[in-house]
């Protein structure tokens, strides 16, 4: 099996922890629990700042020194509502005790302490659409460049509608050469609707070094450490996929595949 793609380690807990150690790169770490009413995890973040969205399900958070009470009102990702989401900075802890079924993601990437804890979600997010025809998808730009809300993280949540394309054209952001690019690490998350459904991610370089093409399912997850990466989601099966992204600036600039950027150029004219 790739060693880009991730299976889920059994079904409750922590079923996802990616370190960069882990993954041999520099920035981007990942981790997700699936926790029953009452469970209750927590973490320090030591040098890294992290995002705790909860993908699905309801849970008490606190961290930072602060206590955001119970968060979540959507009971299962594909209802397409804003993700509650919670900062915690450098320097400090957090826990979640979960009030119903629920899956938390910990999204993290280096930092130093100096930001508030705060909740980044759901207010200040609306799903924004991308794309057209088939290659159309709808995004919640949890953590985006656009919003002040962290030091390096950048994350966002994209569904992708049964028969689309999405992260297409392909495109990649594996050079810091800011402007033009930037280097951005990135992971993720996988889910289907319905559960039993594939999809399908290729990661690929233009020069050959890498090519691996992935049949991913319902909570798979997929790192990214260099070149193009588009996913395709078949027919009869919606695809969301919650993405990680860190470098050493929090800017996320991309060049389209020299092959296909026509695509982009005849949609965006």
């Amino acid at each position: 099996m790739s060693n880009l793609l991730r299976k889920p380690k059994g079904r409750g807990g922590k079923v996802h922890d990616v370190t960069p150690k882990d993954a041999g790169w520099g920035y981007v770490g990942f981790g997700l629990y699936r926790l029953k009413p009452g469970e209750t995890v927590g973490e320090e973040t030591g040098e890294t700042e992290v995002i705790l969205v909860l993908v699905q399900g309801k849970a008490r958070v606190s961290g930072g020194g602060k206590d955001f009470g119970e968060l979540g009102d959507r009971m299962n990702v594909f209802e397409r509502k804003p993700p509650h989401c919670v900062y915690i900075p450098a320097g400090a802890k957090w826990n979640a005790t979960a009030s119903t079924d629920c899956e938390l993601a910990v999204c993290t990437a280096p930092a130093k302490p100096g930001r508030e804890a705060a909740q980044i979600g759901p207010q200040g997010l609306s799903l924004n659409t991308r794309g057209k025809d088939a290659n159309t998808r709808y995004i919640y730009p949890i953590a985006m460049e656009e919003r002040d809300v962290a030091d390096s993280l950048l994350v966002t949540e994209v569904f992708t509608p049964s028969g689309n394309w999405s992260s297409y054209p392909p495109h990649r952001h594996d050079e810091d050469n800011f402007p033009d690019m930037t280097y951005l690490e990135e992971t993720y998350y996988h889910r289907l609707n319905p559960a039993q459904g594939f999809g399908f991610q290729r990661v690929f370089t233009e020069d050959g070094s890498l090519d691996e093409t992935m049949a991913v399912e319902d909570g798979d997850l997929v790192l990214v450490p260099k070149g193009h990466h588009p996913c395709g989601a078949p027919y009869g099966y919606d695809m969301y996929y919650l993405n990680v992204m860190a470098g050493p600036i929090r800017k996320w600039r991309f060049k389209n595949h020299p092959d296909h950027d026509w695509i982009f150029r005849r949609d965006n004219p």
